[in-house]
């Protein structure tokens, strides 16, 4: 029997973590390092406020011994898991390590993420994933689904209640990219993080496909054509900055208010370049970019899906002081119609914003939803339903303004009286109507019209009378439709003014376990 001293037991423990730290072994993370990335735990240095990480189970190892795994033991078990500060705020937090059996999800590693997931939960702190996994461990088969599933059971349990962020650092596969799904955000690094549920080489055997890693769920695809990932960056560090500033827009959790920032921006400062931005004449464009960054605090905007569905802006700002979530028409992409993404991006992010006490504010410049059969095929009447569905379900402070169209069901979908909007503004040149004036023409004056000795003067003349009488904003506001007509310069204080008013906002519904929206 070896008698034990603590000089002994110290050192094993030293040794223990010294091959926890030490990941896959150094060949495996020079391997990793030469592809220009970071280990796990720099990335978790990195993220973190510097020196206070402590670690969850750092000595866990699988309890496999099917396929001789039991030589293939490794303190850690392929993710590091525990908690730390960002910017002085506890946060939670998994980096996978592709070095230990390609980061694969096993019984260990899962109940590893598990139980900072739950940590999270009853801490209330956001929890983020820096996650790289091949996928399941194969070598422990079916034992390892109960904590796989697990991990998607405690996502949608935390849903709305912590914030969630994910960051694809590398590979993802298989059931490694459905815990990332269920998250809030996601982010990507250009050129070496991918996502799928199949790989090239099953695609290849089941349907004769050949296609790349990159090609396949590299970050452009996931940005710009799914919609999979909300933020892409060109390295690991920039990646981790990203979410470090994501979260300082966040509240911890649902029972609190988002933090309240010092921008020095004065609140009343007036926006005499909207003007210029904005053309009075419908037919010209513009970025609506341009717009927000006039009226935020120090034109500080986060967009969110800048790349997908670019017909509509969504992201995350300061008005004094204060977080807010913009969903603003793109007039300069294909004229602000929405469509099936659009609807899908802004509804997922209205109910975030909801879910966290993050108030709206609503930039309208739409003159309607995509006609033709592709959206009517795609289905654009559920997909547009969803925003009904989300603002409707809103109990945050909802400020909308109309600043050149606002046509049709589109009206609606963008947060009307109708839908219960807080405070509905609008500039002079305004149109909130059903439809264009000349369409509407068009229809309720065609046959005088086609009967009249000058049909173009004939249709001028209703056109001017027309505009005159309803297609503007004064008629809204004479029938309570509207709150304010207010000018241009005056936008960022009149949606502050409003936001103050409306900060100690109470909306008692009905109770219900949870609403169906059409999905």
């Amino acid at each position: 029997m070896v008698k034990k001293t603590h000089q002994s037991e110290l050192e094993r423990l030293q040794d223990l973590e010294a091959k926890a730290k030490a990941g896959g072994g150094e060949k495996a993370m020079e391997k990793h390092k030469k592809q220009g990335k970071l280990t796990p735990r720099e990335r978790i240095e990195h993220f973190l406020d510097e020196g206070s990480f402590v670690e969850f189970n750092m000595l866990a190892e699988h309890q496999c011994h099917d396929f001789e795994m039991q030589k293939k033991k490794f303190p850690g078990d392929g993710v590091v898991t525990g908690y730390g500060y960002v910017d002085g705020r506890l946060v939670f937090v998994y980096a996978q390590d592709p070095t230990v059996l390609g980061g694969s999800v096993g019984a260990t590693h899962g109940a590893k993420i598990c139980y900072t997931m739950d940590k999270a939960i009853m801490a209330g702190a956001p929890l983020i994933g820096l996650n790289e996994s091949g996928g399941g461990r194969l070598h422990e088969g079916f034992t390892a689904s109960r904590f796989v599933a697990g991990m998607f059971h405690r996502n949608t349990k935390a849903s709305g209640v912590i914030p969630q962020i994910s960051a694809i650092m590398g590979t993802c596969a298989g059931v490694a990219v459905y815990s990332p799904a269920i998250t809030d955000f996601i982010f990507m690094v250009e050129g070496s993080s991918q996502m799928f549920i199949t790989g090239p080489g099953v695609i290849k055997a089941v349907t004769g496909e050949q296609i790349s890693l990159e090609e396949l769920g590299g970050a452009t695809i996931h940005a710009a054509t799914s919609g999979c990932t909300h933020f892409t960056a060109k390295d690991d560090r920039e990646c981790l900055d990203q979410v470090r500033r994501l979260l300082s827009f966040f509240p911890s959790n649902n029972m609190e208010s988002p933090p309240v920032v010092e921008t020095g921006d004065d609140p009343r400062r007036p926006c005499d370049e909207l003007e210029k931005i904005v053309p009075p004449d419908f037919s010209k464009t513009y970025d609506v970019r341009d717009v927000i960054v006039h009226i935020v605090d120090n034109a500080d905007f986060m967009e969110v899906h800048p790349v997908f569905a670019r017909n509509i802006v969504v992201g995350f700002a300061r008005m004094d002081g204060s977080t807010v979530g913009i969903i603003a028409s793109q007039p300069k992409v294909m004229a602000g119609c929405l469509d099936v993404d659009a609807s899908d991006k802004a509804a997922r992010f209205i109910r975030f914003c909801d879910a966290f006490n993050i108030p709206l504010v609503n930039l309208v410049d739409v003159p309607g939803f995509l006609p033709g059969k592709t959206q009517e095929y795609g289905g654009i009447i559920r997909h547009g339903a969803k925003m009904l569905y989300a603002y409707s379900e809103a109990t945050v402070p909802k400020v909308t303004l109309n600043m050149r169209k606002n046509y049709g069901g589109a009206v609606m979908a963008m947060c009307c009286k109708g839908t219960e909007v807080d405070q509905m503004l609008a500039w002079p040149i305004a149109q909130p109507v059903v439809l264009d004036t000349k369409a509407a023409v068009d229809i309720i004056f065609r046959k005088e019209i086609e009967q009249a000795e000058d049909p173009v003067a004939a249709k001028q003349k209703h056109v001017e009378e027309y505009d005159f009488a309803y297609s503007n904003p004064f008629n809204a506001a004479s029938k309570m439709l509207l709150d304010s007509v207010i000018e241009p310069r005056e936008t960022r204080w009149q949606i502050i003014s409003a936001l103050r008013m409306l900060k100690e906002k109470r909306e008692e519904r009905p109770w219900r376990k949870h609403g169906n929206i059409p999905l």
